[in-house]
C-alpha cells in the first residue's frame, strides 16, 4: 500500500480544566500516556507517511522520552498555536508535500479504534472530506439565560462529532487558507470546509473515542478501554 496520509495530532493545549502540573496529554490512561495511544495507532497504518505531532512550545524541544517508542522516521514535532485552528495550520504546513490526504486528530482522544479511522479515511479516499460521529439519542432543549427551557429542538439527523477527520490534502489547505484570511475560528476542521460549502460526509463514530476534558473523564476513558468497540 503507498503511504499517502499525513496524521496531525493536535497536542498544543495546556489542558487547564483537568488542573495539575502536568499536561493533560502527557498524563497516563488506559495503560499509557494519552498522546502514546494516538501516536501508535496511526503509525500501524501503512498509508501512513508521517504522523505531525503538534504540541507547546516550551516541550517541542524537549518531548517526553516515551514519545520515542513510536516510528520516530514516521514523527514529526510541530509547535502549537495560540488557539487549536493554528495549530492545525501549523501541523499542515509540516506534512511532508507527497502525502496527498490529511487526518486531524485531538489527542483527547486516545481510544480511537483502527475501525474507526478506517471508516473515516475509505470515505476520505472517495473524494470528499469524512468526519465519524455518533447520532445524538436525548432529547434537545433549548434555554434562556436563568436555563428556563424556550425550546425543543428536533434531533432528526442531529450528531456529535468526533476526530479524526480526513480530508484530500487541498481541500483543507484551501479550507484553513480561507480561515485565516477571513479570521476566522471553528471548533473543528469540518467547520472550515462547510463555510466554503465542500462536502464532508459523516461516518459512524465510536462511544470509545470520548474526548478527556477534565479529571472525571479519566475514570471514563479506563472503563472504556476494556470494552471492544
Amino acid at each position: 500500500m503507498t503511504a499517502d496520509v499525513g496524521v496531525i495530532i493536535v497536542a498544543g493545549g495546556a489542558g487547564s480544566r483537568v488542573g495539575g502540573n502536568e499536561l493533560k496529554q502527557f498524563r497516563w490512561v488506559a495503560g499509557k500516556p494519552m498522546l502514546l495511544h494516538s501516536v501508535q495507532i496511526f503509525q500501524q497504518r501503512a498509508d501512513v507517511g508521517m504522523v505531525v505531532v503538534v504540541l507547546p512550545y516550551e516541550h517541542v524541544g524537549d518531548p517526553p522520552p516515551w514519545l520515542f517508542q513510536c516510528d520516530t522516521d514516521r514523527l514529526l514535532l510541530s509547535v502549537g498555536g495560540k488557539e487549536r485552528v493554528d495549530s492545525v495550520r501549523n501541523g499542515l504546513e509540516d506534512v511532508p508535500d507527497d502525502l496527498t490526504f490529511v487526518m486531524i486528530h485531538d489527542a483527547a482522544r486516545p481510544l480511537v479504534t483502527e475501525s474507526m479511522i478506517e471508516r473515516v479515511m475509505s470515505e476520505a479516499r472517495k473524494g470528499h472530506g469524512a468526519a465519524p460521529g455518533i447520532p445524538v439519542v436525548d432529547s434537545l432543549k433549548r434555554a434562556d439565560s436563568e436555563r428556563r427551557i424556550v425550546a425543543t429542538i428536533d434531533r432528526t439527523n442531529i450528531f456529535r462529532i468526533q476526530t479524526p477527520q480526513a480530508f484530500p490534502r487541498g481541500m483543507i489547505e484551501r479550507a484553513h487558507a480561507d480561515a485565516q484570511s477571513a479570521g476566522m475560528r471553528a471548533a473543528d476542521d469540518a467547520a472550515l470546509c462547510e463555510r466554503l460549502g465542500l462536502t464532508v460526509v459523516i461516518v459512524p463514530g465510536s462511544e470509545r473515542a470520548l474526548k478527556i476534558t477534565d479529571e472525571s473523564d479519566f475514570a471514563r476513558a479506563e472503563a472504556l478501554s476494556i470494552l471492544s468497540e
